[in-house]
């Protein structure tokens, strides 16, 4: 079975993800992964290793550059098509929805290639404004022949919107995602516990409950706290930066940096207010990182009978309670085991019995 394997996001965890599941799907016994990356993906600019990417696209540098392509779009299908029918894939499978999946859609109908969706979330999260996308994201699911749910909490939300009819619906899960070599292990460094929040800085991520929780711990000489990554400006920012012990830095992380932000923690701190599964888990996990995260959504789920994760209820006493308990301890970690031979080996059977 060849799988063509397509992501054509620039940055964030899309094309690594994308990467990291062709090349679980290619160690599956008698399949053949193929991939298809955006030219501008961040993974591929100036990688000396970076994954080989089979069918390369031109996409877009930005929005201004993708609403100047996208009159352009239905004359691109024919030729896209062509290279895919080049390539003799029997079934294609979008590892996370972009901008430009219905031109690939188009594309491998014509080519007669018939297609799944991996869906990370069913509905926009509070506070996200890619409202756009998810319109796009919904017409892709409604048009392919199988649809991937990597929790049950999404696989339900799927099915009450009528885009994951019987027998199309395939529930996988999230494994453990590398950004590098697997740092020293937590607590290395002989200091005092470091706390990591890291991604995207929306309401959805339970901020107001990180910061509610630090200021009731009070000053501390055994923890400290980053917070990184982008979102808008908030008053709940500005009372975690006037907290002791806690730097927030908002800005994009660049691919390249991502491994070292990991290595420098100890632990994630994932204080969700409602969640369809983490990718942040997922990175915290392949690097042998503790994580505390709430009990909400598809994390229960991912995180379920995981050594390393400390899972407690969306309150903010929870969680101050659960980071003090870490800071008192030296527990033992290991990253998780490589979880993808047996993930990916069950998807490429759901997928040869539902596309085949």
């Amino acid at each position: 079975m060849r799988l063509l394997v397509w992501q054509w996001g620039r940055r964030g965890a899309g094309p690594r993800y994308a990467s990291a599941l062709a090349a679980g799907l290619g160690r599956v016994p008698g399949v053949e992964a193929l991939l298809s990356l955006s030219r501008q993906a961040e993974i591929l600019a100036g990688a000396a290793e970076g994954p080989r990417c089979d069918l390369p696209v031109d996409t877009y540098r930005g929005w201004r550059d993708l609403l100047l392509r996208l009159p352009l779009l239905p004359f691109q299908v024919a030729g896209l098509a062509r290279k895919i029918a080049a390539l003799r894939p029997d079934a294609a499978i979008c590892a996370m929805p972009a901008p430009l999946d219905l031109l690939m859609a188009a594309a491998l109908r014509r080519a007669r290639v018939p297609y799944a969706v991996v869906v990370h979330d069913a509905d926009l999260h509070p506070g996200d404004v890619h409202a756009l996308q998810m319109v796009l994201q919904r017409r892709l699911v409604a048009r392919a022949d199988a649809v991937v749910a990597l929790s049950r909490h999404v696989g339900d939300r799927l099915c009450a919107q009528g885009l994951a009819a019987r027998g199309r619906l395939i529930l996988s899960e999230h494994p453990p995602l590398t950004f590098g070599p697997l740092p020293p292990p937590p607590r290395a460094h002989g200091g005092r516990l470091r706390l990591l929040c890291f991604g995207r800085l929306l309401p959805y991520k339970g901020l107001d409950l990180l910061a509610a929780a630090m200021a009731a711990l009070g000053p501390r000489d055994d923890l400290e706290l980053r917070v990184v990554g982008s979102g808008p400006e908030s008053p709940v920012l500005d009372a975690l930066r006037q907290l002791p012990g806690v730097q927030v830095e908002n800005r994009w992380v660049p691919e390249a940096e991502v491994a070292d932000i990991l290595a420098w923690a100890d632990a994630l701190v994932l204080p969700y207010r409602e969640a369809s599964q983490s990718g942040v888990a997922a990175a915290a996990l392949a690097a042998g990182r503790f994580v505390v995260a709430t009990r909400v959504g598809g994390i229960s789920e991912q995180l379920a009978g995981v050594a390393l994760a400390r899972l407690v209820a969306p309150e903010a006493a929870s969680l101050a309670t659960a980071l003090a308990a870490l800071a008192g301890e030296t527990p033992a970690a290991t990253a998780e085991a490589d979880r993808w031979p047996d993930i990916s080996a069950a998807l490429a059977r759901d997928l040869a019995v539902v596309l085949g």
